[in-house]
């Protein structure tokens, strides 16, 4: 059966941060992912964790401006200094919360910068953040996402991903594999995840359009959870959407997954 867990970046958002963790627990999630943590105190979000059982199983590398509307980091020529910056503040998170996975966020070059060595510093950057993710036991996660809400990302595709990781054989990375980005750029799931499966680390997933929750648009999630379920995919399917009501009321497709609490 899959293992779902609560993006807590994008649900719950009804509560304060520090209390998303129970929420997550008490609607019957196994774990939780965070997108970013950076803002919050990494011992208050460990002892939530702990006081629940939940563990974490994704979290994000700091991506500088990419969330503002800027370019980011990892891709991006001429920020190798504040890349470095952001991988000690990554550590030091990493350290006390110890998630699953780890995901490094190509970002957006500008025009101004040439696909070649836009790359060099990507795969530059991509062996940094393995000699971290590798020495604390995590898993090293790289996505593509869609164009069309990110114009100019710098990896947007399923195969130019795993052809990125084919170029760097000296270090283990997976791909994260979000529902929404690849319906998106890709359409046929159900055809294209058979074919990636292999080498996906965490899926995630919310509805096309507009990221919501399921049922709200074009995408049969009993159907591709199944799928993922049949492939063998033996990882977390996380739940990233924006809720169109109140979180809990938009639950309705995990209840044959439920995890019963209390």
């Amino acid at each position: 059966m899959p293992r779902f867990s609560a993006n807590i970046s994008t649900l719950f958002r009804e509560f304060p941060m520090r209390e998303r963790i129970a929420q997550a627990n008490a609607a019957g999630f196994d774990a939780i992912e965070i997108q970013f943590p950076y803002g919050h105190d990494p011992k208050s979000l460990r002892s939530r964790l702990a006081a629940t059982g939940l563990s974490l199983v994704l979290m994000n590398f700091p991506a500088g401006d990419l969330m503002d509307g800027g370019e980011g980091l990892a891709a991006i020529p001429g920020c190798e200094a504040e890349f470095d910056e952001a991988l000690r503040e990554a550590r030091v998170f990493a350290e006390i919360l110890r998630p699953r996975a780890m995901n490094l966020l190509a970002g957006r070059p500008g025009p101004r910068h040439g696909p070649a060595q836009c790359e060099a510093v990507f795969i530059a950057n991509l062996r940094k953040a393995y000699a971290l993710t590798r020495e604390l036991g995590i898993m090293l996660l790289t996505e593509p996402v869609n164009t069309i809400d990110l114009p100019g990302f710098f990896l947007n595709g399923s195969q130019q991903t795993l052809d990125l990781a084919d170029s760097i054989p000296d270090i283990e990375l997976l791909m994260q594999y979000d529902l929404y980005h690849m319906q998106m750029m890709e359409s046929d799931l159900s055809t294209r995840l058979p074919a990636v499966i292999k080498r996906v680390g965490h899926i995630q997933f919310s509805d096309v359009p507009g990221r919501t929750e399921p049922k709200r648009g074009g995408i049969d999630f009993e159907r591709i959870f199944g799928l993922v379920d049949a492939l063998g995919y033996a990882g977390y399917i996380g739940a990233e959407y924006f809720p169109t009501v109140p979180t809990r009321d938009s639950l309705d497709w995990l209840e044959p997954y439920r995890r019963r609490t209390g």
